[in-house]
Formats: C-alpha cells, sequence, structure tokens
C-alpha cells in the first residue's frame, strides 16, 4: 500500500488492538521509539508531564517500545506497561513493541524516517527515544534527537497546538 499521510497507517497496541491513525487527525502527534533500560528512559517523566499539561488541547503522544538499540527493551508487552505503571505513571498509550530499523521496521517508521530524516540526511533511527512531532494536519513532522529532551520542544508543541485544527 503506498502510504501518503501518516492518517494511512494503522499501528497495533499493546493490548494488541488497532489504532488506525486516522483517528487522530486534528491533534499534534508525539511519536517516540522507547526503552525502558536505557540512559534516555528518565524522558518517560518529561513526557508524562506534556502529555498530562496538553492531551486535553489536543496532543496525542504514541510510545513504540523497541529493543533493537542494546536490548534495552528485553520485556514483554506486560512488563513494559508494569515498568511504565510502576516507575513513570504514564497515562499516555503504549504501543506493541516494533523493530525501527532493518527489515522488519513496521511501514509507519519508514514513513517517519523518510519525512523527516536525521543528521546529513539519514533515515536510520540511531537509538532510543528518537521523536517525530507531527503537526495536526501532517503535514509537517519533525524528528528530535534522543538526547533533545521533550522539555526543550515544548515550545514546538505550543505552537502547533495554536494552529487550528482541521
Amino acid at each position: 500500500m503506498n502510504h501518503q499521510t501518516i492518517y494511512d497507517f494503522e499501528v497495533n497496541t499493546q493490548y494488541g488492538t488497532t489504532l488506525n491513525l486516522s483517528e487522530l487527525k486534528g491533534q499534534v502527534i508525539l511519536i517516540v521509539n522507547t526503552a525502558s533500560k536505557c540512559l534516555f528512559t528518565k524522558q518517560y517523566t518529561e513526557l508524562e508531564q506534556l502529555y498530562k499539561k496538553y492531551h486535553n488541547s489536543g496532543l496525542s503522544i504514541l510510545a513504540f517500545p523497541c529493543n533493537q538499540f542494546g536490548n534495552q527493551e528485553p520485556g514483554n508487552a506486560e512488563q513494559i506497561k508494569e515498568f511504565c505503571s510502576f516507575n513513570y505513571d504514564i497515562t499516555f498509550p503504549l504501543m506493541e513493541k516494533i523493530e525501527v530499523n532493518g527489515i522488519n521496521t513496521i511501514p509507519l517508521y519508514d514513513f517517519l524516517k523518510k519525512r523527516a530524516r536525521g543528521i546529513l540526511g539519514s533515515t536510520k533511527i540511531k537509538w532510543n527515544f528518537t521523536k517525530f512531532l507531527v503537526s495536526r494536519d501532517g503535514s509537517t513532522i519533525v524528528r528530535y534527537a534522543p538526547w533533545t529532551s521533550p522539555k526543550q520542544f515544548e515550545i514546538g508543541i505550543q505552537s502547533l497546538l495554536n494552529e487550528p485544527a482541521i
């Protein structure tokens, strides 16, 4: 299938149900590949703070656990959920564990990596907690590096939230 916009994709939640991203039209979406045993795992705190602060204004966060970087997400869905709930009181949705590079990359990540390239035009995800911020109409996708904390681009989230919903 030829995907033209982010809204053409479906992803699986940690519960095995399908989320059609067209259900998020009109929202600002922050997509993150996560891991429980990473130096950047503490970013869950800021992600949750942003979610609580802006969810009612139209921010959605989708966290995709990934074990491709240093085997830092070894758990199954239940273990990941328990870790995130117990340590960070996460209320935004956790998706199913995925791969973001290689032949098993989910189509959504192929799309994101091509639309918002990394340093020197790279389409690879370099590490856990690479973040993609998507505008309300899906036309703008910005990539943030793993070391860029979510609070560092809060002003960008606010700016996108202030755009008219589609």
